[in-house]
């Protein structure tokens, strides 16, 4: 598990509130209902009404995704993969069918019925490539909304300032009271550029990330499967699938190796 969502957020309010601490500020005055149901209502519902219902609900379900973070172990990949690679040398590609029912991993089992079904390399490539192209736009979509929250989060929280200075110029008959007023009115703006900044736009950007490496490792086995079809051997099918692991994801034995 990946805590690096978590520990960001957090550590990225932290410093909002170590700069008011700082500044002997009250946190009272930032943590306005008002101001916050605004920004947090309007901008959500907003999104809502730029897509689809789908679209929101699809997102929702997501989010669970960015919080746990679960990544892609690349090594034990590929070790299983060449593993089915020489069970199929030994045996025949008619074993791999009862080797998929021991995977949990769906695309995989997927990947290994096309092959033990006898289907053609191109038709099984075109089956994946398929299956990896609707996962991702899925997870695409679930990026872009929250994406598109963080676009209308400022906005939408300079529309709750100019309503509060509305109020705050109906009341310049009492001038004691317009500091308090004025300080009030600046907190839904606040808020807006808070919650794009803090939330939606992280959001965003991690499910993306997640999206990204969950591609990767499914095109890994895509090439995995299709090399297994072909009669590669074990030792083989490892050198033609460790490059294709992104570099940051490497381990440091293979990192070393790509250096020499």
């Amino acid at each position: 598990m990946d805590f690096a969502f978590i520990l960001g957020i957090l550590l990225a309010f932290g410093s909002v509130g170590a700069m008011v601490t700082m500044e002997h500020a009250s946190f009272a005055s930032l943590l306005l209902p008002a101001p916050m149901i605004l920004v947090f209502g309007a901008t959500i519902f907003v999104g809502v009404a730029g897509g689809t219902l789908s679209d929101a609900i699809s997102a929702v379900k997501d989010l669970p995704k960015a919080f746990r973070g679960k990544k892609p172990n690349f090594d034990a990949t590929i070790d299983e993969l060449v593993g089915l690679a020489d069970k199929a040398r030994h045996s025949s590609l008619l074993a791999l069918e009862e080797a998929a029912g021991t995977i949990d991993d769906p695309f995989t089992k997927t990947a290994l019925q096309g092959l033990a079904d006898g289907a053609d390399s191109e038709s099984l490539r075109g089956q994946l490539e398929d299956e990896i192209a609707t996962t991702d736009k899925a997870a695409r979509a679930s990026s872009k909304f929250f994406n598109t929250l963080g676009g209308y989060a400022p906005t939408i929280g300079i529309v709750g300032t100019v309503v509060s200075l509305t109020h705050v110029l109906e009341n310049l008959s009492t001038p004691d009271k317009l500091g308090p007023m004025i300080a009030s009115a600046f907190v839904a703006t606040l808020w807006g550029l808070l919650s794009a900044n803090f939330i939606w736009l992280p959001l965003a950007a991690r499910l993306k990330r997640l999206s990204d490496l969950e591609t990767e490792r499914k095109n890994i086995i895509l090439e995995g499967v299709l090399e297994i079809h072909a009669g590669a051997s074990a030792r083989a099918l490892a050198d033609r699938l460790r490059p294709m692991v992104p570099q940051s994801k490497k381990s440091k034995k293979d990192a070393k190796a790509d250096e020499k």
